[in-house]
């Protein structure tokens, strides 16, 4: 008998179980263009070309014992054929001619190509991705606690262990090589390759992602890094809103007001498990909720349909949404500028939105579209931030829109549109958002107030000949300052946003001041 593979069953290793069950036996012929296409693949750092390298040694291994022949025919294809491969199908094309020329049997996992050479008469086994069983190499580190677990080559395996609240490090005594890396590698690549439910989220020179059931799995190696190393996280615990305390009013907020909602927190604090349990919450509603995820790692009922970027860009993925018109969506790790604007257009349309954004603070989740959209849309597209910190809610802000004379003014000319950051439960405002010139300011409210008291004690220091200097200076100043009088004049501490407006559109105002006060020198708090 004579068989001709193509590089979907090299690849995944399929090949080699056949031939170890018996039911491959005689010649097995390799395309040159399948050489080519895993040398092409190996070049740019690409796990599947290993993989499929690592296949073709094991078949050479295996000539003698299961009574096969491993031959390479063909001609080599261009550049210009392996570029395009996914596109034009040239490379299959290819591996059919010559199992036509040979009277061969093709044996594929590709769906396309199974039906490509029954159309041509060709004679083929078609193996389709299935569920894998068992377990992989790297599993047995993991146990019910272990929440991520870190290789790299010539060093200890170390995991985390525990939750958001409490995280255990553990370093395991014996050191993994390269072989050993590399062989964990292959096999992750092979099981991704044949299953259907496992996928490449990212694939580039140097680095992949991999989305294994509930395992994220990124593999990196040089150039990309200084050497082979795998990273794999799990979430450990799924929660429903239940588990969250969450206070009657924000309850009241979430079902009947918030629709631009931002979930904020550190890395592996807990957001996308709550951001999870919120979904499944409005679904259970009877709303429409889908997901926007790269990778796609929310752990969600199935009901809860997950997208990925569409051809790599989430611009895509935008437009296929607003034809599905969810009534939420969830756009897990909000990271670059293009999510951020991607976020106020669908925002804008009238979607529900959720973000799953990275921040220590609640506050540094709004800055962080600051910039990015006009900052009087903010308002309108982020109604209500959720502070995630330790698997628990520890900060709520609500946003609200107003014109006003932001805190630490006095001219009624110098009113503004402002942005009220207020905490939710209590009402407090803890900071304003405003434009100063061409400068954005974002104000803690208690900055403000400690201005206000150091007005306040204006009169005992101009005893000291610096309070009228000081109230002048304030009537400038946007932050918390000091002033220190100095000889020939005063010395002022202030912070970077006062100082540019007074080197650039306050320089008028302070050559008044240095007229009648004297020198003024100007340094950073």
């Amino acid at each position: 008998m004579r068989y001709v593979c193509d590089t979907s069953v090299i690849i995944d290793g399929r090949i080699l179980e056949l031939v170890e069950k018996g039911e491959v036996k005689g010649e097995i012929v390799i395309h040159e263009a399948s050489i080519a296409e895993m040398e092409n693949q190996s070049n740019l750092k690409k796990e599947t070309g290993y993989a499929g390298f690592a296949v073709l040694r094991k078949l050479r291994e295996m000539e003698k014992e299961h009574g096969i022949t491993v031959a390479i025919k063909g001609e080599r294809p261009t550049s210009d054929d392996i570029r395009g491969a996914k596109r034009t199908g040239q490379i299959d094309f290819m591996v059919r001619k010559l199992a036509k020329a040979e009277g061969a049997t093709l044996i594929t996992g590709d769906t396309v190509q199974h039906n490509a050479a029954e159309a041509e008469g060709i004679k083929t086994i078609y193996l389709p991705a299935h569920e894998l069983k068992g377990k992989l190499s790297f599993e047995h580190y993991f146990d019910a606690k272990t929440m991520s677990l870190h290789l790299k080559e010539g060093c200890k395996p170390v995991l985390k262990k525990g939750g958001p609240a409490r995280v255990e490090v553990v370093e395991v005594s014996e050191i993994i090589s390269e072989d050993q890396i590399r062989k964990m590698g292959e096999e992750i690549v092979e099981a991704t390759s044949r299953n259907i439910s496992y996928y490449f989220e990212i694939d580039r020179v140097g680095a992949s992602v991999i989305q294994m059931g509930e395992y994220r799995i990124v593999i990196a190696k040089p150039p990309f890094s200084d050497g082979f190393e795998i990273t794999i996280v799990r979430p450990i615990k799924k929660n429903t809103m239940a588990d969250y305390d969450v206070s009657e009013k924000l309850k009241a907020r979430i079902d009947q007001q918030a629709e631009g909602i931002i979930v904020c927190g550190p890395p592996g604090s807990g957001k996308s498990t709550f951001a999870a349990a919120l979904a499944e919450y409005y679904h259970s509603k009877k709303y429409v909720v889908k997901t926007m995820e790269s990778p796609r790692d929310m752990r969600v009922i199935q009901e809860i349909t997950q997208y990925t970027a569409l051809e790599g860009d989430f611009e895509y993925t935008k437009e296929i949404l607003l034809l599905v018109r969810p009534d939420y969506t969830f756009y897990d790790e909000m990271r670059k500028s293009k999510d951020f604007n991607i976020y106020a257009d669908m925002r804008l349309t009238g979607i529900g939105l959720v973000g799953v954004v990275h921040g220590r603070k609640a506050i540094d989740a709004i800055q962080r579209f600051i910039g990015k959209v006009d900052l009087g849309v903010i308002p309108q597209v982020v109604d209500t931030v959720i502070m995630i910190d330790g698997g628990q809610i520890t900060q709520v802000y609500e946003l609200m829109h107003s014109v006003k004379v932001p805190a630490g003014m006095r001219e009624q000319d110098l009113a503004r549109p402002v942005i009220e950051v207020k905490d939710f439960e209590t009402g407090e405002p803890e900071y304003e958002i405003y434009k100063f010139g061409e400068e954005t300011v974002v104000l803690p409210l208690g900055d403000a107030m400690a201005r206000g008291r150091g007005r306040g004690r204006g009169g005992e220091r101009g005893r000291e000949g610096g309070g009228s200097f000081e109230r002048s200076l304030s009537r400038l100043m946007q932050n918390e300052f000091k002033v220190e009088k100095v000889q020939g004049g005063f010395l002022v501490r202030a912070k970077p946003n006062d100082m540019t407006y007074l080197f650039k559109q306050g320089r008028k105002k302070m050559k008044k001041l240095e007229n009648r006060y004297g020198r003024i020198e100007v340094r950073e708090l």
